[in-house]
């Protein structure tokens, strides 16, 4: 065992490891890159939350011995893309082309292992029907699941796994969880049941939806209930809320896609963190009353942190890129990933001292400084070279 695990063990000594993966279908082989940097510090989480193709990756996780995992996810990626290297070698410009050739490709004929065209319109189909409900079966991917996905071992509760769905007849975000309930392939294919190219998918009885649909961010999960334990959450976005002014059509429906589901993501982790920082102060104010007046003394709750780490799409990649799965593009996201979080591993601002003489570089719309039970949003963009650090009050 090299120093790196050794001091990651010693780490996870009093330590609850969170990975929180966003959906945003073929962009997760980025996923694939951060568990692999993660797996070679040993810092192997014990709870993964993910949304569609993140409910894909968080299951292979949860459902696999530590050992297996990144084989497993490098498998599950060679299954579901056409074979094929050759993009890997042309240049940029005609990487583009090809891009739009293997998305074309996906949209005519499925992808193997994952999704295939119904040969008849769901237009024709007869009301009601399955057939009816979609363009394309999500058929083939079950059988991926079971091949993939060890589910006796997932419900064994190794890994904490949570994956959400949207509830078809109410529209509500709920969230499979195998500390409540036995996990199957139909949990994971609920979770990723985007309409309208893929089918609602029963489960005990009722239809659900992809659960982007509502919040393509698992977050709420983590937070139904206290936790007990110092936690370090790695939250993966896949979609990235900055970005410059469009130039061409291309890039106008790549920022519309963005917009949508990465400023829903910003402002739900922002009030997220405003709300348990808020309620912590008052807390600690609670707390200095009562021990004023001899009243019992209430423990800090344990500290968390958020590492935010959000992809960015490399210049050749087309507006539906998170519909382009040529073997070319899954590796070079896989190696973004992989690089992000190596650095982020290296710059560790989790550990950091708080306290007004810390001398941490960070954020605060406040001015105020950490206290010890603050929730801080440290945030890291693909490519980029800082993290910055936030305080929302």
């Amino acid at each position: 065992m090299n120093s790196e695990q050794l001091t990651s063990n010693e780490l996870r000594d009093d330590l609850q490891v969170v990975l929180v993966l966003q959906g945003g279908g073929s962009l997760g082989a980025y996923h694939l890159g951060v568990y692999e940097a993660l797996a070679e510090r040993n810092l192997h989480p014990d709870w993964v939350s993910g949304i569609s193709i993140g409910a894909f990756t968080a299951a292979v996780l949860a459902g696999n011995a530590p050992e297996r995992r990144v084989e497993r996810l490098k498998e599950f990626w060679r299954e579901v893309s056409w074979p094929g290297e050759w993009g890997n070698w042309l240049p940029p410009q005609w990487r583009r082309v090809a891009n739009m050739a293997s998305h074309a490709t996906s949209l005519l004929l499925g992808q193997p292992h994952f999704f295939a065209p119904r040969w008849v319109s769901p237009q024709m189909a007869p009301p009601g029907t399955e057939d009816a409900l979609s363009f394309y079966t999500t058929t083939p991917m079950r059988s991926t699941l079971k091949r993939l996905v060890d589910f006796e071992y997932l419900n064994k509760r190794a890994t904490r796994l949570s994956l959400g769905a949207a509830r078809l007849k109410d529209g509500e975000l709920v969230f499979f969880d195998n500390t409540r309930e036995r996990l199957g392939p139909e949990h994971v294919l609920a979770s990723g049941s985007l309409p309208p190219a893929f089918p609602p998918t029963r489960v005990n009885g009722e239809l659900y939806w992809d659960g982007g649909c509502v919040s393509n961010t698992p977050l709420n999960a983590i937070f139904e209930q206290r936790l007990e334990k110092r936690t370090l959450i790695f939250m993966i976005d896949l979609f990235d809320k900055s970005g410059p002014e469009p130039r061409n059509m291309d890039d106008v429906f790549w920022r519309a896609k963005s917009i949508q589901y990465a400023s829903r993501t910003s402002h739900h982790l922002k009030n997220l963190a405003r709300t348990h920082n808020l309620s912590q102060r008052l807390e600690r104010e609670r707390s200095v009353a009562q021990a004023f007046s001899g009243g019992p003394k209430h423990e800090p709750p344990p500290r968390t942190d958020i590492i935010h780490l959000v992809y960015r799409r490399d210049a050749d990649q087309i507006a539906d890129s998170d519909a382009e799965f040529s073997r070319w593009s899954i590796e070079e996201r896989r190696q973004h990933g992989y690089r992000d979080m190596k650095r982020v591993l290296e710059l560790a601002p989790w550990k950091a001292t708080r306290g007004g003489d810390s001398g941490a570089e960070f954020f605060s719309s406040s001015g105020a400084r950490p206290q010890d039970s603050d929730m801080l949003v440290h945030t890291a963009e693909s490519g980029g070279a800082e993290i910055a650090t936030a305080l929302h009050l």
